[in-house]
């Protein structure tokens, strides 16, 4: 059996929100549509386009955007580039016009109603992410492909050999945090230096050092804007940004016109408790509530968990002089690992796995990455991500709307919160006493996942989507 090879690039994405899995995914899966159609026929040969949304997709696909990002991909768009500010104004010309320009070479007549389908009572068994595309030709002929958004941003097509897939000569191939350990005992690397040499199988270390930095520049940017952007959150239940009166509250009337004045004034305002913990919720609100305004954001390593490894880094970055590139690619690359092992041994789904597969692994992913880059052994770094992940499991996915904005948004700040205290703990413990592992973590969040039922796992069936009434105002 081929073992799956991740790279660091591949838990961390630039894409635009709100979800990794309803949104980066079906994106992603228009645009490898596309590409394989054209590679079959001449694009001028389709007269019409039809897509049929199943299971998680269906449920919740209007509110995490679905719709939106199947016809963005459609166009030719790609999230890492395309005009945030156009998203909207895009889709709804499209609604309007009752045209879509398939692949930006050939505009063909879409109605919205009746060629995207939702088909809510209906699932594929590989995956309760799925979507197939129809193109209608002009010979009387049809192509169709189906594709299931495993999470994270991470794509399947239906029947395609992974064995095929290119592979790399790992010097350190990972499939368990047993073999991690393995590696950094033997070797005397950290974590993240693991990863950095398994790196150099995909491409020169300037390269990956630079793509890390390209992605915290996204994390940075989004975190600043969200402190500074006001309003209310698209969707229809009237949510309040609250990451920027947070910030005038705890800054003060000043205004700082770029993101190093501001984080120096916040870090001259003290180290108080209150005041860093304020900070960390503060940092986490801001991400969220720009992904959940088809903002731009990192997959970290899924949209819905996009504030947690930012806000946590920001901590680092702020209130623990960890504002160097050599501290920053250190931290990215090592959460990376870890959200790798969690990829690999169950999964980084909300759709398959509920919460704790999200917002659950982006916590010790930055639990981890924080006790790295605070001195911890690579024991400590692997013990701060089991006890992260050890206090989100059974988390349940039950977004109200089928929004990412409750309680989605909040979850990131206690992930965040959490994450930190992992971090301390293991710093202040010794890993050897450790009763549980991080494997055994791992397993247990899938066999949790497995035992979940189906109605706390992205579909908006039950929990808090079901129990609060969409009308009732924010509290």
């Amino acid at each position: 059996m081929i073992k799956e090879q991740i790279s660091v690039f591949d838990i961390f994405k630039i894409g635009i929100g709100p979800s990794s899995s309803h949104t980066l995914g079906p994106w992603r899966a228009a645009q490898q549509f596309t590409a394989s159609l054209a590679q079959n026929y001449p694009i001028d040969t389709v007269e019409g386009i039809k897509i049929l949304l199943y299971g998680s997709l269906a449920k919740t696909g209007k509110g995490h955007g679905t719709d939106v990002a199947i016809l963005l991909g459609l166009t030719g768009a790609d999230p890492v580039t395309f005009d945030v500010d156009a998203v909207t104004p895009t889709f709804e010309a499209i609604q309007k016009d009752k045209k879509l320009n398939l692949a930006n070479q050939l505009v063909i007549d879409f109605d919205y109603t009746a060629d995207l389908l939702f088909l809510f009572s209906e699932s594929l068994p590989f995956h309760p992410n799925a979507v197939t595309f129809q193109a209608f030709l002009n010979n009387g002929k049809a192509f169709s492909e189906t594709y299931y958004s495993i999470g994270g941003g991470f794509v399947v097509k239906e029947g395609e050999d992974n064995s095929k897939k290119p592979q790399v000569d790992l010097p350190f191939p990972v499939e368990k945090a047993k073999e991690l350990l393995h590696w950094c005992l033997s070797t005397g690397l950290k974590v993240s230096e693991i990863v950095m040499e398994n790196e150099l199988a995909w491409r020169p270390e300037a390269e990956t050092k630079k793509g890390i930095l390209q992605h915290f520049a996204v994390m940075r940017d989004c975190i600043y804007r969200g402190c500074h952007t006001t309003g209310f959150l698209p969707g229809g239940l009237e949510v309040a940004r609250r990451a920027f009166p947070l910030n005038k509250r705890l800054i003060g009337q000043n205004e700082y016109s770029n993101y190093d004045t501001w984080v120096e004034a916040i870090r001259n305002g003290g180290n108080g408790f209150n005041y860093i913990l304020d900070w960390v919720s503060c940092f986490a609100l801001a991400v969220n509530e720009e992904n959940a305004s088809f903002g731009r954001v990192v997959t970290a390593p899924t949209n819905g968990a996009a504030g947690v490894i930012p806000a946590v880094l920001q901590y680092f970055i702020t209130f623990c002089n960890g504002y160097t590139e050599d501290k920053i690619i250190q931290f990215i690359a090592c959460a990376s690992e870890i959200g790798s092992i969690f990829k690999k041994g169950a999964t980084i789904s909300a759709a398959m796995g509920g919460c704790q597969a999200e917002i659950g692994v982006s916590s010790a992913m930055a639990a981890a990455a924080l006790t790295e880059c605070l001195g911890g052994s690579q024991r400590q770094v692997l013990m701060a991500a089991e006890i992260a992940m050890e206090h989100h499991l059974g988390l349940t996915c039950d977004p109200i709307g089928g929004l990412v904005q409750i309680p989605c948004i909040e979850r990131n700040t206690m992930g965040a919160i959490k994450a930190i205290t992992a971090s301390q703990l293991a710093l202040q413990s010794n890993p050897d006493k450790a009763k549980v592992s991080l494997d055994a973590v791992v397993n247990t969040m899938w066999e949790t996942a497995l035992d979940m039922n189906a109605k706390y796992k992205e579909t908006s069936d039950g929990g808090l989507a079901t129990n609060i009434p969409i009308s009732l105002p924010e509290c």
